[in-house]
């Protein structure tokens, strides 16, 4: 069923923690609305950081323990951004590009996408949302769970033919420059994969800029349950003045849509209210 203005949101991410860095702020600002919003996490996110810290690939790494771990914090996570129903997959994490892991079997990435597509399509179907939240086709940055999750939500939509408006989450290049200025202004340093030129989208891409700064700190707090993953840890440090500043606003590309709408736009239901 939808939500009490009869509008459903839908995001699909590859990992726990996903949801909260990448569209914390739409899913907390719609709820808040009154939007129904349901959250599909594809894998359980077995290749993170265990607890303690652990990284993958040393002693002590477990990697059903980190499941374990990993969705707790994603349960948490969804109560404080008021996500109304989680779903989820169930796949193997199929880790970095070019690890072993990602022809593993039961790995998302390792699955074909028609069978991943089949049980979306059924997700769809049921919760019938009017706008899909993904990434990309090049999974934001490469990631194989997340092309994978691109590929099979793009079939499911087009197979199931019941949302209105597709959207694949972004990060203005010029807006990571502004990010970089913040963080040498408060002596922190970006981690690598933040500061890689290859990171972001051209700006002229971007078509829906969304005002989420009345959920940040929620957004903040969802992200900070997601403790185990200490890759968070350099958005966490910034606090919660900062992290507004800088993630207060998300962006996304407008895929596919049966609205019609002008570009640029503000809001991922617009056309639709």
């Amino acid at each position: 069923m939808a939500g009490p203005r009869g509008l459903t949101l839908l995001a699909v991410h590859a990992h726990p923690d996903d949801e909260a860095l990448f569209t914390g702020g739409a899913l907390a600002r719609y709820a808040a609305e009154g939007v129904r919003t349901v959250l599909v996490t594809c894998t359980g996110g077995e290749l993170g950081y265990g607890p303690g810290g652990v990284p993958v690939h040393t002693a002590g790494h477990d990697p059903a323990t980190v499941a374990t771990t990993r969705r707790l914090e994603l349960e948490a996570s969804c109560r404080l951004l008021g996500v109304a129903e989680l779903e989820l997959l169930g796949y193997r994490d199929s880790g970095m590009v070019g690890w072993a892991e990602n022809r593993a079997p039961g790995a998302f990435a390792a699955t074909p996408v028609a069978e991943a597509a089949e049980r979306l399509a059924a997700l769809l179907e049921r919760h019938r949302p009017q706008v899909v939240v993904t990434y990309d086709r090049d999974g934001f940055y490469g990631h194989p769970d997340h092309v994978q999750a691109h590929r099979a939500t793009m079939a499911a939509v087009e197979r199931t033919g019941v949302v209105d408006k597709t959207y694949f989450v972004a990060v203005p290049r010029s807006h990571l420059a502004m990010a970089a200025e913040l963080a040498d202004a408060a002596g922190l340093a970006l981690p690598d994969w933040l500061a890689s030129p290859a990171f972001g989208t051209e700006d002229h891409l971007v078509t829906t800029t969304l005002d989420c700064r009345a959920s940040a700190a929620v957004k903040y707090e969802a992200l900070a349950a997601h403790a185990t993953q200490l890759d968070n840890a350099f958005l966490l440090g910034l606090g919660q003045e900062l992290f507004a500043e800088a993630l207060g606003v998300e962006w996304y590309v407008r895929g596919p849509d049966r609205t019609g709408g002008p570009l640029p736009e503000d809001d991922l239901f617009a056309g639709l209210r």
